[in-house]
């Protein structure tokens, strides 16, 4: 790299000269001082614009109250996370800071994780929990009952520890004739997960099969919240979720809490614990069947006792069948007698019932009926014949009187006797007076064959012609 230095000399010149770098040779003198200067550092912050490409790469943003810088955790590092980065988190990392030459930027490129204020397997164990209890592989309403007396008992543990020694002891001593079967399965370990997983799916296929379990016991002894792992996976939790037989959870000890135990059918404090609820102690059993044996030998002897009881008292109220046939022969008779004595009268009264109405019948015949009423139609009619010519005769005078006594009163045939009307032109009021009109005015004349119009030239009244 090489670059023009000059130092200012007064004596030799009064201009001094300027040293200029090229951007790239700038920005890279700039990456080996903060890459030297900052190899590894662990930093802390919130996180902010979390965003996850398809690379699979982590990148966000690390900030706090006065500055933020860029963060990217690549995938090889960010699978060996215990819990998922989100918006908000607070979290403390370890990386090295590195400056991006074709941009200008720099960011710490981060190698490991963890959130502030609590331990990631924590974190992680919560988040799958709420995940989890949101899909409802928690609810009650799926969880199934354990059988009151299995006819096998499956368990899921690893063959060597305590546990297994435990529900063995305690199921033998319980119940001695209900067989185990032991599915073995690392319990803590990168294999754990897979294994009880294949255990589950080893029970699940026998689950049509007579030898089939009737319960199945997950457990192992206390631990760490980091031994403990396996039965906080998702991938236990489905298996568990998915099995159709009954699953009762033994994880550590009673204070110990995972996701296996929510997602079970039923969760126990201890293996022993689990071994005692899903095995009855037979001798409970025995004498429990011993005790309603007795109890229905009892009820049985009870029930014979007082049905023998009933059936002698029925036998001393049985009358003999042959004496019982002969009273109802008796009575038979009786019956019989009495129903043709009362069948003769009963026909005898309908025949004096039946010719009562024929008789009735022939009086009231339909044919003179008919006879009868044409004489009375043909008298109707003819008086309504003669009615109605006198009524005609009678309207036809009224007519006649009435035409004649118009004609008289017809105004027509006044004018026609030489009488004439007068009437003023304006408005055609017949004149009656002579004040009516004036001199000079016009009145109409309606005349037998049509009016004439006239003009006033004298007025005389009655009176004036009396003078006259």
């Amino acid at each position: 790299m090489n670059h023009q230095h000059t130092l200012f000399d007064s004596k030799t010149t009064s201009t001094p000269q300027r040293s200029v770098y090229a951007v790239s040779e700038l920005t890279s003198e700039i990456k080996v001082l903060l890459e030297g200067k900052f190899p590894f550092i662990w930093i802390y912050g919130e996180i902010s614009n979390f965003a996850i490409p398809r690379s699979g790469h982590f990148y966000f943003v690390l900030k706090d109250q006065h500055a933020q810088i860029s963060a990217v955790m690549f995938r090889g590092q960010n699978r060996q996370l215990k819990f998922k980065p989100e918006n908000g988190m607070q979290v403390t990392g370890m990386g090295r800071i590195a400056v991006y030459e074709p941009r200008g930027d720099y960011q710490i490129i981060l190698e490991y994780l963890e959130p502030r204020g609590i331990g990631a397997i924590q974190l992680a164990f919560e988040q799958l929990k709420k995940r989890l209890a949101a899909e409802g592989l928690f609810d009650d309403s799926r969880k199934k009952p354990l059988p009151p007396l299995p006819s096998k008992i499956g368990v899921i543990t690893s063959p060597t520890g305590a546990a297994i020694q435990d529900i063995i002891n305690i199921t033998d001593r319980r119940f001695a004739n209900i067989p185990v079967e032991i599915a073995p399965v690392s319990v803590q370990g990168e294999n754990a997960v897979s294994e009880i997983v294949t255990a589950f799916d080893h029970f699940k296929r026998q689950v049509d099969a007579p030898t089939a379990p009737a319960v199945v016991i997950l457990a192992r002894g206390g631990g760490s919240l980091e031994d403990l792992a396996a039965f906080n996976s998702e991938e236990v939790a489905r298996a568990i979720y998915n099995c159709p037989i009954p699953i009762v959870s033994a994880i550590g000890h009673e204070t110990d809490f995972t996701i296996s135990d929510f997602t079970a059918d039923l969760r126990a404090p201890t293996p022993s614990a689990a071994a005692e609820l899903v095995t009855p102690v037979k001798a409970e059993l025995l004498q429990r069947i011993a005790e309603l044996n007795n109890a229905l030998t009892a009820s049985v002897q009870r029930q014979v006792k007082s049905r023998r009881e009933r059936l002698y008292m029925v036998c001393r109220r049985l009358v003999s069948p042959r004496t019982k046939i002969q009273d109802f022969r008796l009575k038979t008779d009786d019956l019989t007698q009495r129903m043709t004595r009362y069948s003769a009268i009963h026909i005898r009264q309908r025949r004096e019932r039946l010719l009562g109405t024929l008789e009735k019948l022939h009086v009231n015949h339909p044919g003179k009926r008919i006879s009868i009423l044409k004489v009375t139609l043909k008298q109707l009619t003819d008086n309504l014949l003669l009615y109605f010519d006198s009524h005609i005769r009678f309207k036809q005078h009224r007519l006649q009187e009435t035409t004649t006594h118009l004609n008289a009163l017809n105004p027509i045939a006044i004018l026609e006797r030489g009488y004439s009307i007068a009437r003023t032109v304006a408005n055609g009021r017949v004149i009656t007076d002579p004040d009516e009109v004036a001199i000079d005015d016009n009145i109409d004349i309606m005349i037998a064959k049509g009016n004439l119009t006239c003009r006033i030239e004298r007025k005389i009244k009655n009176a004036e012609k009396k003078d006259l």
